[in-house]
């Protein structure tokens, strides 16, 4: 059923008559005429509305359409109310996800200045590991994920937007032989040391920069929350590498190292999307502001 047969109706209900509804709707009488012949072809052939000498009047069959029409009006007004506020960003929704790093140094800023930019915009944000943000964004249930890489080749199913790339540092205690070092360390000097990791496997992990410097770390703990592996390392039960997104966080009783870049930047970090999908202007107005915040994260500097 027509929308426009609809809209003709009810012009004419309201005026009571076609010349009235004629004139709001910018067409002609015999239009408007025209129009509600074929809505009422279309509803069985019932009539509308009774033509009187002067104007019309509805029928029973045109009262009882009155509510259903301004229904299906009503219901067409704010589809396109909410359409436009998608697309201005005035409205809508962002469902978003970090890894817990980039929750810390990264996302909050460009979170500050989309909010700012667009108050209206129902946002909701995940926290977890990148394999776990890609298969939420693969489902369906986030609209962008800011992930990592270490080295592996990501997977064709995403568009990876690059935000930055991460330079290393060890975590020693404060009574490490390397704890005064200034310059840059090459991580076999740590090969023999006990180290702490969120993973007992390097493989996909910040420890795949050693795997590419020549020896496979010793995991001596598996600690998930960065808070916990600082306690770890200031307690002096190992080493551990942490991202530069993480480094402004350190706690005082534990000292940072910077590692040697050799081969490439020990961590890309992104803004994934999944590819073919089409994304909302709340989705490219977020990964703007991701790109502005990513360009002021500062280098990280050693006193």
């Amino acid at each position: 059923m027509s929308t426009v047969w609809l809209r003709a109706f009810l012009e004419v209900a309201r005026h009571g008559s076609f010349t009235g509804a004629a004139r709001t709707l910018g067409w002609t009488q015999s239009a408007v005429s025209r129009q509600i012949a074929t809505l009422e072809g279309a509803l069985g052939g019932a009539p509308l509305f009774d033509r009187l000498p002067r104007g019309v009047r509805l029928t029973e069959a045109g009262r009882i359409l009155v509510p259903h029409a301004e229904a299906v009006a009503e219901s067409l007004h704010d589809a396109v109310r909410e359409l436009t506020a998608l697309r201005e960003v005035t409205g809508g929704r962002l469902r978003f996800g970090a890894f817990a790093t980039a929750d810390a140094g990264l996302v909050p800023h460009a979170l500050a200045a989309f909010r700012a930019r667009h108050p209206r915009v129902h946002v909701t944000r995940e926290e977890g590991f990148t394999p776990v943000l890609l298969d939420r964004l693969t489902a369906g249930h986030l609209d962008l994920a800011v992930v990592s890489t270490t080295g592996r080749a990501p997977l064709e199913t995403y568009e990876l937007h690059h935000l930055l790339d991460e330079s290393l540092y060890v975590a020693v205690p404060a009574a490490h032989p390397l704890a005064g070092l200034e310059g840059p360390v090459r991580l076999g000097r740590l090969a023999d040391e006990d180290w702490i990791s969120g993973s007992s496997r390097p493989e996909g992990t910040l420890l795949d920069a050693a795997l590419r410097q020549g020896f496979r770390p010793r995991v001596a703990h598996v600690v998930g929350e960065w808070t916990a592996k600082q306690g770890y390392v200031a307690a002096g039960l190992g080493v551990a590498l942490v991202p530069a997104l993480a480094a402004a966080s350190v706690r005082p009783d534990v000292r940072l190292v910077p590692v040697r870049d050799e081969g490439g930047p020990a961590r890309a970090v992104y803004a994934a999307t999944v590819r073919g999908r089409s994304l909302t202007p709340a989705v490219e107005a977020f990964l703007g502001a991701l790109r502005e915040a990513a360009a002021k994260v500062p280098p990280r500097t050693m006193a």
